[in-house]
């Protein structure tokens, strides 16, 4: 994974640690909330872990939007390094006729005012351009940067959302209490991590779509 592709997986990846922090709704009246039930010698508790970097890195929505933020920032960077070369190479031509023109004034090279107004005027008129082509790269290079991080907040609201949704059924009767992120767990307790069935179900999904 190169360094483009590894600072879009966390960006993505950041986006959603909390969503993975979800407490569900139990009704204090149920068999469920009674704590001499949840708490059995020998019994799981209700209670669920998911690996955050691990879903991130096989859910197939999660990788497919890696991949296209990546490709879309690989594409603006191409685009913008094409136009600041070459602007680059518009403003040392023009600094090669601004050193001319001050080395023919001083030696009197011109053969007559107009001409060397003529000249000047030229110049003023190309510096005014480059100025003008220089707000237009700036002006494109924010443009760029906004439209990565609008579709950004896109992808990542798209996985929030499924991520979220698949959740909320996968844990539609109430059988966990709570699903935790295990970057927030000190230790990790065999028998809780539901990560691999999330991401299975989180892909079956999406394959269907």
């Amino acid at each position: 994974m190169n360094k483009i592709q590894i600072i879009v997986s966390s960006i993505l990846a950041a986006a959603v640690v909390a969503l993975f922090v979800l407490f569900f709704t139990v009704d204090p009246h149920s068999k469920k909330a009674d704590s001499q039930e949840v708490v059995v010698e020998g019994e799981l508790l209700p209670i669920g872990i998911i690996n955050t970097d691990s879903i991130m890195q096989h859910y197939t929505l999660a990788v497919e939007s890696s991949d296209r933020l990546m490709s879309r920032y690989e594409e603006s960077t191409v685009k913008l390094d094409t136009k600041a070369k070459a602007l680059q190479k518009e403003l040392e031509t023009f600094q090669k006729d601004v050193l001319d023109f001050q080395r023919k004034v001083e030696a009197n090279a011109f053969l007559s005012r107009e001409r060397a107004e003529s000249e000047q005027n030229r110049l003023q008129k190309k510096e005014q351009q480059l100025m003008a082509k220089q707000q237009d790269l700036e002006n494109l290079r924010q443009k760029l940067s906004n439209d990565f991080m609008a579709e950004q907040n896109e992808l990542t609201q798209q996985l929030n959302d499924s991520v979220q949704q698949f959740l909320s059924e996968y844990n539609a009767d109430g059988h966990l209490h709570i699903i935790i992120n295990e970057a927030v767990t000190l230790n990790k307790v065999a028998g809780y991590d539901i990560t691999n069935e999330v991401v299975e179900g989180l892909n079956a999904r999406y394959n269907k779509k």
